[in-house]
């Protein structure tokens, strides 16, 4: 590639008009070259303008028809009168494009490092011409695969173009992040893409609470009609499976590498607090709990089940607290207790347990897949993720601490990713559970999260601001568009385009992770995108299985 204002490849950009009118607050119009037809311009096209000193970066937000006199549109042409509206268009009727730069470079710049590309601080001259992008520009805003300045991770392609749009790994590890959008438009296999791209970097390890049993083995389509290889097919050993329904894990085959159980002592006020929704409790269930723990420590829960109705009695005298409530938190808590008896236990011990054994293979430089098998209902999954998330930030802390101390490496990334997201942080949650102190963190103790959801209105307003890159696919909601742009400059443009999505295979991606908004149609996850991913260890899908079948005949 020669000098970058005057690319050896500028023959094969298409010009598409010139700049007539704008300004840096409110965009730019750019006014469509004669021949040139508004219907093959898109709303989140990625666009390039060639000012005098500067090449501009742009995304195209609105498009509109226009008239240098507004009596041509008054009295119109005849639909018959093909050549009266031959004559009037193009020039004296026109389509006028909107679009907003996003960043720009000098002319005269000869590297091909990423680092000089500026934010704006000013436009453009009248007449500048405008081009669709080129795949050098997409290369030279978004990196390649194979760049030498960082992790690149190919997730898809602008529209009408065949060119890869990159995620900088390296920043999508540094805080945490979210990926959006309704139902049915393809948020689990973006966010199976994304786990993908870290595998294969190797910057980070992942932490997948899986829900609905939707990455780890397999999953299915879109629809539910056919099935699609999860991430331990593609990535053998790489990819280690926690199952909390082992029965389940059986009966469909699904391959394991260890059986998920909890002590009662493990639980915390907390983890009662973020469900005081779901189980319907009063406000004074958490100062219940706390006078509960005062009194038996960790053995609290197994005490409080325990007791009868004379125990109860005994209790609220010595303790000046209301009978009710006491009673009433206790079959609360039994019927908790009752709908997760196959993996929480009252006498098991606390060294001999999940949150050791996911943190060795954290560790390790594993990834870990929960699957939750038929324990899928909110409070049995809100109950789980809450417990071994705080436990596991506990101990990175702990390790991040000791190694800031002792001037050793620090534990490798851990991006933890939780769906439905929006039950763990509602504004009245956020402060309060660990879910939102990772999030406002970004990554003090190298633990981040990926928020998947379909519903962000209902997510925390700081929380979201503190989301470094959000990938969003269709949403219709108005407060859920509203609520993704919190506090991202430009909006006003992004909402035209976020509104613009098709159902499925698009998404806008913007955010810490990629230097600006994109539309991309995300990359196409079948067996042609992992042959392109080579993974250093991979086991066979038929030797998996085959150790399945000998540990489970």
């Amino acid at each position: 590639m020669g000098d970058f204002g005057q690319p050896n490849n500028e023959i094969e950009a298409e010009e598409v008009g010139v700049i007539v009118r704008g300004s840096l607050s409110e965009g730019l119009d750019i006014r469509l070259a004669e021949g040139k037809s508004i219907e093959d311009l898109r709303v989140g096209k990625f666009m390039v303008i060639r000012g005098d000193r500067n090449r501009y970066f742009a995304m195209l937000n609105d498009v509109q028809l226009s008239a240098s006199h507004s009596g041509f549109l008054v009295t119109p042409p005849r639909k018959e009168d093909t050549l009266t509206q031959t004559v009037l268009r193009g020039i004296n009727t026109f389509g006028i494009v909107k679009m907003r730069p996003m960043l720009m470079i000098p002319n005269t710049v000869t590297s091909e490092s990423q680092d000089e590309l500026l934010p704006i601080k000013t436009i453009p001259s009248h007449f500048s011409p405008v081009f669709e992008a080129t795949s050098d520009d997409v290369a030279r805003v978004f990196g390649r695969e194979d760049s030498p300045h960082g992790s690149f991770f190919h997730v898809g392609e602008p529209l009408d173009m065949d060119t890869p749009v990159c995620l900088n790994l390296d920043r999508w590890v540094e805080r945490s992040n979210a990926i959006f959008g309704k139902s049915g438009t393809g948020k689990t296999f973006l966010t199976r893409l994304c786990h993908c791209g870290v595998i294969k970097a190797n910057n980070a390890v992942n932490l997948i609470f899986d829900m609905h049993s939707e990455y780890g083995w397999e999953g299915t389509q879109e629809g539910g009609s056919r099935k699609t290889k999860g991430l331990k097919q593609h990535f053998g050993s790489r990819v280690k499976i926690f199952t909390l329904d082992e029965a389940h894990a059986r009966r469909t085959r699904r391959p394991h590498d260890y059986v998920v159980q909890i002590p009662y002592s493990q639980i915390t006020a907390e983890d009662i607090l973020l469900l005081q929704k779901e189980l319907n409790l009063p406000a004074t269930t958490v100062e219940t709990c706390y006078s509960l723990i005062s009194e038996w420590k960790e053995n609290w829960l197994e005490k409080f089940l325990e007791m009868d109705n004379d125990d109860l009695k005994e209790y609220v005298e010595n303790h000046n607290v209301h009978h009710g409530a006491m009673s009433a938190l206790q079959r609360r808590l039994q019927r908790l207790a009752k709908d997760c008896e196959t993996f929480l236990l009252p006498n098991l011990s606390k060294q001999d347990n999940a949150v050791n054994t996911i943190l060795r293979e954290l560790q390790s430089g594993y990834h870990v897949v929960l699957e939750f098998g038929q324990f899928d209902r909110p409070i049995q999954y809100m109950l789980v993720v809450n417990i071994l998330t705080r436990l596991i930030h506990e101990k990175y802390r702990e390790m991040t601490e000791v190694a800031l101390g002792s001037d050793s490496p620090p534990p490798k990334p851990l991006v933890i990713t939780i769906e439905e997201a929006h039950k763990f942080l509602t504004p009245q949650l956020a402060e309060q559970t660990i879910f939102g102190t990772i999030a406002r963190e970004m990554r003090k103790y190298n633990v981040t999260l990926l928020i998947v959801d379909q519903r962000p209105s209902q997510i925390d307003d700081e929380i979201l601001s503190q989301v470094g890159t959000k990938i969003c696919c269709l949403l219709d909601d108005e407060k859920d568009i509203n609520a993704v742009l919190t506090g991202v400059h430009g909006a006003s443009s992004l909402r035209n385009v976020l509104g613009s999505l098709e159902t499925r295979q698009q998404a806008l991606i913007f955010g810490h992770a990629v230097p600006m908004p994109v539309v991309v149609k995300t990359r196409t996850y079948d067996e042609e995108f992992f042959r392109t991913l080579l993974p250093a260890d991979r086991r066979s899908e038929d030797k998996i299985v085959q150790d399945f079948d000998d540990d489970y005949p």
